[in-house]
């Protein structure tokens, strides 16, 4: 427990579960939309794949984690 407080005393801290179901979700929906869109040719969808599954190591927040997940997955279905 020592160990946690000084990572925290650094500024560290571990991710939520959500934050963390958030990242496998969209990082799954993200690499079926690069994998359809990249058998189909469809440029779009691949491009919309890779910015599912790269944005989680931008974003921090849980709530902005899900409000950009979202936005992206629809824009694939606009």
């Amino acid at each position: 427990m020592d160990e946690l407080n000084t990572l925290q005393s650094l500024g560290l801290t571990l991710p939520t579960p959500a934050y963390l179901f958030g990242i496998i979700l969209f990082g799954v929906i993200g690499f079926a939309a690069y994998r359809h869109g990249r058998k189909n040719g469809l440029k779009k969808a691949k491009w919309l794949g890779i910015a599912l599954m790269l944005y989680p190591y931008v974003v921090s927040d849980t709530d902005l984690l899900y409000v950009v997940g979202v936005a992206l997955t629809a824009s694939l279905f606009i």
